[in-house]
């Protein structure tokens, strides 16, 4: 096993631990010892504020003790370090169970988040591994969670007769927006799942299964928002053709109780820059507003397993009691007021259909994140306030 012994220093989350519960490193007459906060254990001692310990790596050897009564005499190599910052932690723990290759990366990923920016590992392992693995464990799950807006609507294999947005174009978006490190050019924002930010010392440590909570419900509230918006592109995607316009079928992937102003082949919302646009917007916004709506006060729920379903249905009955969940409500509002219909939608007058053609292209994912934060930012509410830093207006 292998610890870290808290010092007087030591601060975690604003908290230290208590002068009487302080352990120590001490010579003597038969060689260095740890000097214990109580002279014998009992079962009912507890810490005043933080415990005095923290295991870097065997947790789970410890857990094996628990409710073991009759191993007072069994002895466990443990290696001690005293007064490792978390970043020194989250090394040793790479060393010794990533690099062999004997855990999956992901979960050293959400034991220390600070692991996903840290520039020795990068540089160590020649490509972003952290973001790249993440990025794909996210897509999946969107894709495979019954109650994503993208459940079976994602393009995984590549599939040309498929419609859908593939699975690489998820990965390449999650990387520059969710999972993306915090960029060192001024006014610029970083990952909300990715690195730090140039004023900020801590990772939001969310869990695989809180990432995708957060995305799915972000998601499911712009669907929601989209089902009852009585706007003229949503209706317009919505109704049938008008005498002497051709309409195309409904397309066989579309349900019946599907929305077509979300779902349609029409809608913006399901192309690549759609998604992008979305997700750019969501990150940056969320990103901003990360201290105000206190972020980090969510904590993972002790009881999710590793199975990914059943862990992000408890991760999402978690996140519906946060009040931060008001501002993706509002994200999700104000987004149905954009026209996102695409330029080849029917019926689009000809400088309309002009207009959207800025959209087309790698140029596309810049002009329309631009134009949904600048229609954001005509609002009112805290959305539109942040939208309006991020374009630089008072």
């Amino acid at each position: 096993m292998v610890l870290n012994v808290l010092t007087k220093a030591d601060k975690r989350n604003g908290s230290e631990v208590a002068e009487g519960d302080l352990a120590a490193m001490i010579d003597s007459d038969t060689g260095p010892r740890l000097q214990l906060p109580y002279e014998k254990w009992s079962p009912n001692w507890s810490p005043a504020k933080l415990p005095p310990f923290e295991i870097i790596d065997g947790q789970h050897r410890l857990w094996a003790f628990d409710g073991a009564a009759n191993l007072e005499n069994f002895e466990l190599p443990v290696v001690a370090f005293v007064g490792l910052d978390i970043s020194w932690q989250a090394y040793l723990f790479w060393t010794i169970n990533i690099k062999p290759k004997r855990i999956n990366p992901s979960l050293a990923f959400d034991l220390y988040p600070l692991l996903r920016s840290e520039d020795w590992l990068e540089r160590a392992e020649g490509h972003i591994v952290y973001r790249e693995t993440r990025a794909q464990e996210l897509t999946e799950i969107l894709w495979s969670f019954p109650d994503s807006p993208w459940y079976d609507r994602i393009n995984m294999l590549g599939e040309r007769q498929n419609r859908w947005v593939t699975q690489s174009s998820w990965i390449k978006t999650l990387t520059s927006t969710f999972v993306r490190s915090w960029d060192r050019r001024a006014g610029t924002s970083g990952g909300l799942f990715g690195g730090r930010s140039k004023n900020e010392g801590e990772v939001l440590g969310w869990s695989r299964a809180q990432q995708a909570a957060f995305l799915i419900f972000a998601w499911r509230e712009f669907r929601t928002a989209v089902a009852t918006c009585e706007e003229d592109w949503a209706r317009d995607l919505r109704s049938p053709p008008k005498i002497g316009e051709e309409k195309a079928p409904r397309p066989e992937d579309i349900k019946a109780e599907d929305d077509l102003a979300f779902y349609s082949p029409h809608s913006l919302i399901v192309t690549d820059q759609g998604v992008r646009g979305f997700l750019q917007v969501l990150n940056e916004l969320s990103y901003q507003r990360a201290a105000v709506l206190k972020l980090n006060t969510w904590l993972p729920d002790e009881r999710s397993t590793a199975n990914p379903v059943g862990a992000v249905e408890r991760e999402l009955k978690s996140l519906e009691k946060q009040d931060f969940t008001a501002f993706l409500h509002e994200i999700g509002q104000a987004m149905t007021t954009f026209d996102w219909r695409t330029s080849a939608a029917p019926g689009l007058e000809e400088a309309t259909r002009r207009a959207k053609l800025v959209f087309r292209g790698s140029g596309g994912y810049k002009e329309l994140r631009l134009q949904l934060l600048e229609h954001l930012a005509a609002g009112q509410g805290d959305v539109a306030a942040t939208a309006k830093r991020l374009l630089g207006r008072p």
